[in-house]
């Protein structure tokens, strides 16, 4: 999903602070914090930014919008 295709009225973009959590394969949690339009988006830039994301998608317990 293309973030400039998110715009309001005004013409203006607004993303929120979104904090993913995920758990290694100690399993001690981590987390990323990302700005998004929405947590599918964190979730997609999480699995961008972060090989272990990438890699073991399923990974990811929680994620949290931070406003």
């Amino acid at each position: 999903m293309n973030i400039l295709n998110k715009r309001t009225k005004n013409n203006k973009i607004y993303l929120k602070p979104y904090t993913v959590y995920y758990r290694n394969y100690d399993n001690i949690r981590l987390e990323n914090c990302f700005y998004a339009s929405d947590a599918y988006e964190a979730r997609t830039l999480a699995m961008e930014f972060n090989k272990y994301i990438h890699d073991h998608p399923n990974s990811i317990d929680l994620i949290r919008c931070e406003n």
